[in-house]
């Protein structure tokens, strides 16, 4: 009898996912089944049965941006083994490659498997220990976003909550370091939901004094702003791939230094992540010299070749010049804004972030037709806001190979037209 019920049972789920597999639906296509009543198998059905189809936009968002050719070209080179010693070259390359771009000197430099976010839990499951306080400068989601990790990995948070638009002081930090005396202070140095690029200026001497480890957050900014890991004395820094970087999503360049190795070397409890495990990643990157290179994880080989090209690129253009064009860009493109009469969200000049903008939404505008005017008449992408600024601001990113004027002319005119499209549609 129980045989019986159990069997009546597993039939009836049976039933059950296969009512749900004859309702799913792309486009209205109903997935085709089989005279028994059955999915049939995806290679022979049609919605899989043409090569995939994707259009050329144009990214001006907050990332990920377009990548250049040479960097497309390459995710299509033979995929290599993660063993293998052509692919340890790549990762070599990818090593010094990150060390100009984060200029330093660290050993402990490498790319994580993973999107930016990944850089961030990598940066804190490795230093933080249940009970260690971590500082959080909060000037925008990404702050707000730490400050919960940092509970979630047993820490306590303790937070700096600027209003949008201002960024962390040096008084700030020294208030809140005397009070808290945290293991950890934790900045974004490219608040992307708010277009705020914090100064980090002296923050680092300030930190050593007190014995905290500062930690840096780097995904909007890297590679487009002046910037050194080892002159402002950040111990971790971590970013994303699909920026300034131009390759892919799906990689989080980071970096240790010295003080931060040592606090990975010296701790007293496990390490909670096992991907993330800086002791087992820097040994597969070789950056302890002399031990044999070890299994780890499989990582996204051809992704890494993206990567690869991606700062190779910025190493031939160099660096100040990277910056530069950044720069030239980003004040053509508010420049430009201000003259069709749009105000900056962020006041302070030296306080906006040249790689994602922030553009007040004036009133009674339907900010959501104008960036879906720009995308279906252009295929241009202008963002909206993000956690504390949806509804507040668009956000138009000059990353990468999309930070040259003809680019940032494309997007003010979508956006331009956008507005006065809206306007005799009365939608604005």
């Amino acid at each position: 009898i129980c045989i019986c019920i159990s069997q009546n049972r597993r039939d009836k789920e049976l039933q059950t996912k296969l009512e749900s597999y004859r309702s799913v639906s792309n486009k209205n296509q109903v997935l085709k089944m089989d005279t028994n009543g059955l999915p049939v198998p995806a290679s022979t059905n049609s919605v899989l049965k043409n090569p995939i189809n994707v259009p050329e936009k144009l990214l001006m968002g907050p990332g990920p941006s377009n990548c250049s050719p040479r960097v497309l070209e390459s995710l299509s080179l033979p995929v290599l083994g993660h063993m293998h010693k052509e692919f340890f070259q790549v990762l070599d390359e990818i090593k010094i490659g990150l060390q100009y771009v984060f200029q330093t000197s660290n050993k402990w430099t490498l790319a994580i498997s993973g999107p930016g976010h990944t850089g961030m839990e990598a940066a804190l499951v490795n230093i933080l220990e249940p009970g260690d306080t971590v500082v959080v400068g909060k000037t925008g989601i990404w702050g707000a976003r730490v400050a919960d990790l940092v509970v979630r990995l047993g820490g306590v948070a303790q937070t700096i909550d600027k209003p949008l638009g201002q960024v962390v002081t040096l008084t700030d930090v020294v208030d809140s370091l005397q009070k808290h005396r945290p293991k950890i202070l934790f900045l974004v140095h490219s608040e992307s939901s708010t277009g705020i690029m914090q100064p980090l200026e002296g923050i680092g001497e300030i930190c050593r004094s007190y014995g905290t480890l500062l930690v840096v957050d780097t995904v909007a900014s890297l590679g487009g702003v002046p910037f050194s890991v080892d002159l402002l004395k950040i111990d971790v820094c971590y970013s994303g791939s699909q920026k300034v970087l131009g390759a892919p999503p799906g990689l989080s360049p980071i970096t240790f230094g010295p003080r931060a190795v040592e606090c990975v070397k010296s701790r007293t409890s496990p390490i909670k992540s096992y991907i993330l495990d800086m002791n087992f990643l820097s040994n597969y990157w070789d950056c302890n010299g002399g031990e044999p290179r070890g299994y780890h994880h499989t990582p996204p080989v051809n992704l890494l070749y993206g990567l690869r090209e991606g700062l190779a690129m910025i190493s031939s253009e160099k660096l100040e010049n990277v910056w530069e064009r950044h720069a030239l860009c980003a004040k053509r493109l508010q420049d430009g804004l201000q003259n069709m009469g749009l105000e900056l969200f962020i006041e302070e000049p030296a306080s906006r972030l040249p790689t994602v903008n922030t553009v007040k939404i004036p009133p009674g505008v339907d900010w959501k037709f104008v960036t879906q005017h720009a995308m279906e008449k252009h295929l241009i992408e202008i963002a909206g806001g993000l956690g504390p600024t949806v509804g507040l601001v668009w956000r138009i990113g000059v990353m990468g190979y999309n930070a040259y004027p003809g680019k940032v002319d494309r997007v003010l005119e979508a956006l331009k037209e956008a507005l006065e499209f809206g306007k005799l549609q009365g939608r604005l």
